[in-house]
């Protein structure tokens, strides 16, 4: 039966991908389109953010990965580079794990 699931799920990406193929230049051109996709990208990217940063399957969970997420944000905020905020995360995560923030 999960094999059925499978090739339906596929079958139904698959399907939705070739749609948006179809669809006309003309109407993804449209400024309400864009400003809409862009703002789409935004909240979906923030959205997993924030389910990594604070969930732990069902359940809410404050510890290391928030004060990563903290201090990425200061050096974003800050204009670094971006490998920078990527060790300043890595660091915050790690001074936390350290510090018993598990």
């Amino acid at each position: 039966m999960s094999l059925l699931w499978i090739l339906a799920a596929s079958a139904l990406a698959y399907v939705t991908k070739l749609a948006g193929y179809l669809v006309p230049q003309r109407v993804l051109e449209r400024p309400e389109i864009v400003r809409v996709s862009a703002c789409m990208t935004v909240g979906l990217l923030a959205s997993l953010v924030t389910m990594n940063a604070v969930g732990d399957g069902q359940a809410v969970v404050l510890d290391a990965r928030l004060l990563a997420l903290g201090a990425a944000v200061v050096a974003l905020v800050l204009r670094a580079p971006f490998l920078v905020v990527v060790l300043a995360g890595a660091g915050a995560a790690a001074l936390g794990r350290l510090f018993g923030l598990a």
